[in-house]
């Protein structure tokens, strides 16, 4: 069964966006994001939010299965949320004016500048994987700025990690940095129909 991963986005507007954006920054990713060139979209997104990016990134690229791994739209098998320019691969060179427009940008569902990027790529990623391609959310399930837009587009091709439920934004990033480890792929079911809300699991044993 082939299968991509859908990344929600970090917080472009917090604490550690602004210290990358900070002029005064020495940070190598703030260097590169000052630069012509841009810094990669998922470096930058890791930093900004840490343990859940990094565990949602390390998954998916351990776990993605594209349709066709030499096609430029799905091949990467990995595509980034993104607050203004819809699905984006964790490759994708960002500059200062783009992450500006990204920390501009509410991630809201009704936010036409957020949600017609989104459906627009996410149309084209669809033809581009087929129909019988899955497409994994590791977001906020329970949140519809993602679900409705994504569900309407990908429809029960739409998934996602079962454990999600009930666990907070750091439990889904230790959970998945585990799972990618050990080689251990998740439960995934369908977003329709799909109970999203939940008791909060047990803690995570220490590591």
């Amino acid at each position: 069964m082939s299968r991509i991963f859908l990344l929600s986005p970090a917080d472009c507007r917090g604490r550690r966006a602004q210290q990358i954006l900070s002029a005064r920054s020495t940070h190598p990713l703030a260097a590169a994001l000052r630069s012509r060139q841009g810094a990669p979209l998922g470096e930058l997104f890791t930093f900004i939010s840490a343990l859940y990016f990094r565990g949602k990134l390390t998954y998916a690229r351990r776990f993605a299965q594209p349709p066709d791994p030499d096609d430029p739209c799905a091949g990467a098998g990995v595509h980034v949320i993104t607050p203004t320019a819809g699905l984006r691969t964790p490759d994708t060179l960002v500059t200062r004016a783009a992450f500006l427009a990204f920390a501009d940008g509410a991630v809201e569902s009704d936010n036409p500048r957020y949600t017609k990027p989104l459906a627009a790529s996410a149309r084209a990623l669809r033809a581009a994987v087929g129909p019988d391609c899955d497409a994994v959310l590791l977001g906020s399930i329970a949140s519809p700025k993602y679900v409705d837009v994504l569900t309407e587009v990908f429809a029960e091709r739409l998934c996602f990690p079962v454990a999600f439920v009930g666990r907070g934004d750091m439990s889904r990033g230790g959970l998945l940095l585990r799972q990618a480890s050990a080689g251990a792929e998740l439960e995934y079911g369908p977003m329709i129909g799909a109970v999203r809300h939940g008791p909060r699991p047990p803690r995570l044993p220490a590591r």
